[in-house]
């Protein structure tokens, strides 16, 4: 597993709760909170992405 900076859980309506992390080459990482060994990882533009769209409600219901 790469050496994933986690920052603190994002927790929406109910009890969705996601982390965010990095690493030291550019990658991002999604996780449920407490199953961070289970991630989605893409570039951090892509994330960043992800989640502009659901701040703007694109995909509210992911949270």
């Amino acid at each position: 597993m790469p050496d994933i900076s986690w920052e603190e859980p994002f927790c929406g309506a109910g009890n969705n709760c996601f982390r965010i992390g990095t690493d030291a080459v550019g990658n991002a990482y999604i996780a449920v909170n407490g199953a961070e060994d289970r991630y989605l990882t893409d570039s951090r533009d892509a994330l960043r992405a992800l989640l502009r769209d659901i701040e703007a409600g694109k995909a509210d219901h992911l949270l």
